[in-house]
């Protein structure tokens, strides 16, 4: 089994999880100091259809998929790279916006979100549907983007199942520490750290997405009989229609399939061949949303939470 195809995929799980997690957990603890933790079967319902209906998206994008393979052996060439091309880019522009998001108004989470169930409980007839929605949305938001990235990055095996898997039980886990056991943890390093990690997963996705459409135009080349792409080496004959000619390759030396190469993939976007259109896209993505992320770290200190 291939665990390093789980490795993003934990680490995606792992930080949107608590993520969600944060919000159910000061949801609770705001229920408890009010006295109204009649309301909290409530917000369990709203975790169970937020994951439930996430799970839903995924087996119907992955079945879509499917059916798009299961069609003419030279269409579905075309429509199933275009596919993961796109679930690729909207993948990268979910994930990149909720971190830079996150980061920015993670400082006016707690009181924001209080002020929400503040308003839902005090409303005593819909007060339950209130607290549903809000963690509802929470989760949902959380999951979507782990069930798009899982789609855009889906490889077969088990592997990717047991990442998310293992991602959500250690979001658990920190959400019962944070606000059962009281134990303090510091948010502020967890996210940064996670979020550099985030970045450089994405910046690996950009390169595969881009990737995947480059293939997309070469199969409807062939559909259609016309010349758009030519050999970029005559040694390997590698073809590029959108993205230039090999820039790297380090394929004999350290192969992305290999340990310790399909580490790097895994975690750092590394491949032993690289394009010069790739190279330029992954680079402009770091170095954007790079500073994106970092400018939003600015003077916005993630405290610790404890059990109040």
């Amino acid at each position: 089994m291939d665990f390093s195809a789980a490795l993003p995929i934990f680490a995606i799980t792992l930080r949107e999880g608590v993520e969600a997690a944060l919000v159910v957990g000061i949801v609770m603890a705001y229920l408890k100091k009010a006295d109204r933790s009649s309301l909290n079967p409530w917000v369990f319902g709203g975790i169970g259809t937020g994951v439930l209906a996430s799970f839903v998206v995924g087996i119907l994008l992955n079945w879509f998929l499917k059916q798009v393979e299961s069609t003419d052996p030279d269409q579905a060439a075309f429509y199933g790279q275009l596919w993961q091309g796109l679930l690729g880019i909207t993948a990268i522009a979910m994930l990149s916006w909720m971190l830079v998001w996150m980061t920015e108004n993670a400082k006016a989470l707690k009181g924001e979100i209080e002020g929400r169930i503040g308003k839902a409980i005090a409303n005593e007839k819909n007060a339950g549907w209130a607290v549903f929605t809000l963690i509802l949305i929470a989760v949902l938001r959380e999951g979507f983007e782990v069930v798009i990235f899982i789609s855009a990055k889906l490889q077969g095996g088990l592997a990717p199942i047991l990442g998310a898997i293992a991602g959500l039980v250690g979001a658990v886990a920190i959400g019962v520490a944070l606000f059962q056991f009281g134990i303090r943890i510091n948010l502020k390093v967890f996210f940064q750290t996670m979020g550099v990690f985030l970045l450089l997963i994405v910046a690996g996705l950009v390169i595969s997405a881009i990737g995947h459409l480059d293939k997309a135009v070469a199969a409807y080349a062939e559909l259609s009989q016309t010349t758009l792409c030519f050999p970029t080496d005559t040694t390997t004959e590698l073809t590029s229609c959108l993205l230039g000619g090999l820039v790297w390759d380090v394929h004999e030396i350290l192969p992305d399939k290999e340990f310790p190469g399909i580490l790097l993939k895994a975690l750092f976007g590394f491949r032993d061949r690289l394009f010069l259109g790739q190279a330029i896209a992954y680079f402009t993505f770091l170095t954007s949303a790079g500073l994106l992320y970092f400018q939003s770290l600015s003077d916005k200190p993630i405290k610790s939470v404890a059990k109040n």
